[in-house]
């Protein structure tokens, strides 16, 4: 049982927080009357996004102290149950008679959250709300909340948003003057090293990122999810890590880890890697052109910010520059999981093999680090025109490291795009 006293203390260190904490703007528009539900994996600055919509009510005239912050990750926290929610409200009650606005960190935390939510919807608060397991978006969910919410999936910085974290405004015509320069140079870090907002602070990024995925592992997904075999989990993330290009059938992960003498089995597998998408640490992408069991098997496997890919590989440029590509494709046009309405993005696999299509828009990329070898210029262009005989693409374009050129094949026109300029596409960034 937590007491009020517990929470007037947590409501007043919020207030001080959010009065004092230092804030990068991220461009997200929240809708004036809307509560939300914030999803995404730990550290792409969800909280930030809370402490923003607060700074945002308080310049609008909202009273500080009408603002209830908390966050569930507190260990003031730990073992809180549903039951426990209410006294918030009679905390803040206790000394305050207006209706309070609230936000609630990392509430996944509480087992039944939902109904709290519910409840306070019914009862007209404005409330916000984070969480970093994808169950949080899943149908039943969803359906308990009766749409009251507006979710939202934050994931870590686009490229674009980097720039500007880092203080770096474009001007118009930035590609032809000096600031290419220092455009690719802040693109070799974010390749690298990804875009979770608190790195920019951190000198040895690859501790912080391994940190992060331990506390991604071992309480997002083991803890959670009451795991027992936390060897055959890690091995397999590694697996994922080192295939990520590939698609990858359950049976063969289990394959792979059986080789290295541990014991698995594919629907303990299937488990596992559903936890870690829950956790936000990777998504899926489903071949087009296949079956609906085959969909559902032979998935490629993407991870949510290249930094935590990094620290799996060696020599890692090509695997990098595929999962960057697919980050800003899913932060575009979505992409599958357990519980989301259908994907708009995909590979394409069927005789032809084309690593993203967005049949919407007809639209297809392919990722090759460079095009300097003319068997390989000659396998990636002809993959595109093959894919325009069967369904005539509008927009065509093989994404590279740092080349660039335009090439007409067969009456399709394809464009050779440096990853760095494809990323500050206007289309992504006005998305």
């Amino acid at each position: 049982m937590i007491s009020k006293e517990v929470f007037k203390t947590l409501i007043r260190e919020g207030q001080e927080l959010i009065g004092e904490v230092e804030l990068n703007e991220r461009p997200f528009r929240f809708e004036e009357n809307g509560r939300y539900v914030l999803v995404g994996i730990r550290q792409a600055g969800k909280s930030y996004l809370l402490y923003q919509r607060a700074r945002q009510m308080l310049k609008g005239g909202t009273d500080l102290r009408d603002i209830v912050y908390i966050d569930f990750d507190d260990e003031r926290l730990l073992g809180i149950g549903v039951s426990d929610l209410d006294s918030i409200l009679q905390a803040y009650y206790s000394v305050r008679s207006e209706k309070p606005i609230l936000f609630f960190d990392e509430i996944q935390n509480v087992s039944g959250w939902e109904h709290f939510a519910r409840r306070l919807a019914n009862q007209k608060y404005q409330v916000y709300i984070t969480g970093s397991n994808a169950k949080m978006l899943s149908r039943d969910i969803s359906t308990t909340l009766g749409g009251r919410y507006l979710d939202e999936k934050v994931m870590p910085y686009s490229f674009s948003e980097y720039l500007r974290a880092k203080g770096i405004v474009l001007d118009d015509g930035w590609e032809y003057g000096r600031q290419k320069n220092e455009v690719q140079q802040a693109f070799n870090d974010y390749f690298y090293w990804g875009g979770f907002p608190e790195l920019l602070l951190y000198h040895n990024k690859r501790k912080w990122l391994n940190n992060l995925y331990e506390k991604i592992i071992l309480g997002d997904v083991v803890q959670r999810n009451g795991i027992k075999n936390e060897q055959v989990l890690r091995l397999a993330v590694k697996k994922m890590a080192e295939s990520v290009k590939q698609p990858m059938a359950y049976n063969r992960l289990v394959n792979m880890v059986k080789s290295t003498g541990l014991s698995a089995n594919t629907a303990s597998m299937i488990d596992y890697m559903r936890y870690v998408r829950e956790a936000c640490l990777m998504f899926t992408v489903e071949n087009y052109d296949s079956k609906f069991v085959e969909r559902a098997v032979n998935k490629k496997h993407y991870f949510t910010d290249n930094g935590l890919l990094n620290i799996f590989l060696t020599d890692p440029e090509t695997s990098l520059l595929e999962n960057i590509c697919a980050i800003q494709l899913f932060r575009q046009y979505g992409a599958i999981d357990d519980n989301s309405v259908e994907p708009r993005f995909f590979y394409y696999y069927n005789n032809v093999e084309v690593d993203f299509y967005v049949p919407d828009e007809a639209y297809a990329v392919q990722v090759s680090y460079s095009l300097a070898n003319q068997s390989t210029k000659k396998r990636e262009v002809n993959a595109l025109v093959a894919l325009n005989k069967l369904r005539p693409l509008r927009k065509a374009q093989i994404v590279t490291f740092d080349e660039e050129e335009t090439i007409e094949a067969e009456g399709l026109h394809i464009g050779v795009v440096p990853v760095w300029k494809w990323l500050l596409t206007p289309d992504f960034n006005n998305a």
